[in-house]
């Protein structure tokens, strides 16, 4: 047990020699044996405990036991209890998510005040095998696969490398005790029916398939470590710009260079899974790219994705804006980023080149002003032309794309007239001319947002 705990700690350089280093204790005999390697191999440890407060008699038996055995040990023990079922409620989630997010949340608080380099948790082979079922079972790509990892962050598991099997054998050579948790005998969630029920079954059908899964998770471990340094040196590269004007963050991309990769909806899955959008969208995009379809727009809990041309464009969910009335000259703030100044100022100003700024004739400009998004069926007539012609169309002019359509601001008078497309072109019937004898300036200023 030494030796390949040892060995496996080495190999994926887990533990230095020097540093302090939390051990995750709950009583259970993957913990208690996990204690007691680590302090015969000479590890500077401490212990930490969780009373989750779930089990009645139970949780106050397994304190009570970690006590005992880090006195014994001579081991400094924190201890901590949570109102679980309290957190769970006021957060609307599950009791094991709960107990997870309050756990990880206090250990890595208290791997900070002390000082500690790592929180070493007690995940075995087994859990690796009946994680890698879970995900098996949900449809889980590639990352999913590799059971878990023998290190994320500061958290790592010297215990991987070896089985339960060989953490009781383990614990009955050294004579020690251990607390069972009796809501893990009960098939009642589908970690514990593949603990109990078809791990038995599969080595009933064929002795050895768990560690045969094992090593499975380990080969495809190694393939994920190809496919990642894949999709960092030729995979899509998605392109994150900062529109100062907008304060939107899109990241593009080419249709092209998508479909042209050796699989594009592994590209697709890779890129667009993180952002929130789920496996039938991230089909149905890429139905749409190999239709060359434009004009998609697809949401997820945080992102909007829209398929312009050749191009994909996804950006953060934003609240839609809401319409901003200017009655009279003044400083009006659009929200957080943006505000915009209403002033009449002298002829000599001049016509300014800003394209944040727009001069006007103000005796042609009726309040209340407001300024919104390009609504559909916006028309106006551009400066330097004599018809009107739909907002639309003159966005796709420029060539900009759906997401920047809809962010597109005008600013209207009290007629509904567009006098403003704003940033690009102001309406022709508000130009200065040569009569003109009072000017009205608009300027919308933002501060950059960042991604």
């Amino acid at each position: 047990m030494w030796s390949k705990v040892a060995d496996f700690i080495a190999k994926h350089s887990l533990l230095s020699p020097e540093g302090l280093h939390l051990v995750a204790l709950s009583g259970g005999a993957d913990s208690v044996a996990l204690l007691l390697v680590l302090k015969q191999l000479d590890y500077r440890i401490e212990a930490v405990h969780c009373n989750f407060h779930l089990r009645g008699e139970e949780s106050d038996r397994d304190e009570a036991f970690v006590k005992t055995l880090c006195q014994q040990h001579n081991i400094q023990l924190h201890l901590i209890h949570f109102d679980t079922a309290e957190y769970a409620s006021v957060h609307q989630v599950s009791i094991e998510m709960a107990a997870r997010q309050l756990r990880y949340q206090y250990f890595e608080q208290l791997r900070q005040d002390i000082g500690a380099e790592t929180i070493c948790v007690a995940h075995h082979r087994d859990d690796a095998v009946e994680t890698l079922l879970m995900n098996l079972m949900r449809g889980a790509g590639i990352h999913g696969l590799t059971g878990i990892h023998p290190k994320n962050g500061a958290v790592v598991r010297p215990l991987l490398g070896v089985s339960r099997q060989d953490i009781e054998a383990y614990l009955r050579q050294q004579d020690q005790s251990y607390v069972t948790d009796s809501t893990n005998l009960q098939p009642d969630v589908l970690r514990n029916k593949i603990r109990l029920q078809l791990l038995p079954l599969f080595e009933a059908i064929s002795p050895g398939s768990t560690d045969n899964i094992a090593r499975t998770a380990r080969y495809l471990s190694e393939a994920e470590k190809v496919y990642n340094a894949y999709f960092r040196t030729r995979g899509l590269a998605p392109v994150c710009e900062v529109h100062e004007a907008h304060g939107a963050c899109p990241l593009c991309a080419d249709a092209f260079e998508i479909l042209s990769a050796p699989s594009p909806l592994c590209t697709l899955h890779e890129h667009l899974s993180p952002l929130g959008f789920n496996r039938d969208q991230i089909e149905q995009i890429l139905a749409c790219l190999q239709g060359g379809e434009s004009g998609r727009v697809f949401t997820s809990p945080t992102h909007v994705l829209a398929i312009d041309r050749q191009s994909l464009v996804v950006e953060p969910l934003r609240e839609p804006m809401k319409p901003l009335l200017i009655p009279e000259p003044g400083l009006y703030r659009l929200d957080e980023t943006a505000k915009i100044r209403v002033e009449q100022v002298s002829q000599e100003t001049g016509i300014s080149r800003d394209p944040q700024i727009a001069t006007l004739d103000a005796s042609k400009v009726r309040f209340p002003l407001t300024l919104r998004t390009v609504q559909e069926g916006d028309r106006f007539q551009p400066f330097g032309m004599k018809g009107q012609k739909l907002v639309s169309d003159f966005l796709t002019d420029l060539k900009q794309n759906i997401l920047e359509k809809r962010r597109q601001l005008v600013v209207t008078d009290a007629s509904g007239t567009i006098v403003w497309l704003v940033g690009l072109r102001i309406a022709d019937p508000f130009r200065i001319t040569d009569v003109t004898t009072s000017v009205l300036q608009l300027n919308l200023s933002f501060s950059p947002r960042q991604c």
